[in-house]
């Protein structure tokens, strides 16, 4: 393939992940895709087939599945527990239209949320197994498997958006680090990790 075919290729992925993060999968047309991408309405349909598989594509393209690979190996629950913290915040805060387009996918339950699942899930899953190790080693205390780990999940992929509270804020909004350490310092105490001073 050309150059400038990839180059419109990539533009019009680039904007139907712009439109699905700021209106919605089903809100936008190809039509408002190709517009925002500069591309005849016909390229949608010669290079991917339609809008659904349009969105697969942003997927295969955009999401991290080498950074994720990462973490899998991670077997002590405390590094584990951080690195996810630490990796899923930084996605969050590079790609925020990505994580918006699944959360909306997922708080809604759209036909689509099977992907949704197919990426997520064994990410979640090493999260169970390190907080049940966690409790199974006396370093975390919790009473619910299931309910902790929607805890944990709501802190770090499920972040309110600001932008709903900002007129109850009166600090600056923190930059990744500071939030991750936030983060990571919020869930381990609601963990009931009781720190050695590392």
């Amino acid at each position: 393939m050309v150059e400038p075919e990839l180059d419109m290729k990539m533009k019009i992925l680039l904007a139907a992940k712009k439109l699905f993060a700021k209106n919605g999968y089903d809100a936008t047309s190809v039509r408002q895709i190709c517009e925002e991408a500069g591309a005849n309405v016909a390229l949608v349909s010669y290079y991917f087939g339609g809008k659904e598989s349009v969105f697969y594509e942003i997927f295969n393209q955009f999401f991290p599945k080498n950074k994720l690979i990462d973490f899998f190996a991670i077997e002590d629950p405390i590094v584990g527990i951080r690195t996810i913290i630490q990796g899923v915040i930084e996605i969050r805060s590079t790609d925020p239209q990505m994580i918006t387009i699944m959360q909306m996918e997922i708080i809604t339950i759209t036909p689509r949320v099977e992907k949704m699942r197919e990426l997520v899930y064994p990410l979640w899953k090493k999260v169970r197994v390190l907080l049940e190790k966690g409790r199974q080693d006396g370093i975390f205390h919790f009473e619910s498997l299931d309910s902790t780990l929607m805890f944990v999940l709501g802190s770090i992929f499920f972040y309110k958006q600001r932008e709903f509270f900002e007129l109850m804020f009166t600090e600056e909004r923190p930059e990744t680090q500071t939030l991750i350490a936030q983060t990571i310092a919020y869930v381990m105490n609601a963990l009931g990790y009781q720190s050695k001073g590392d």
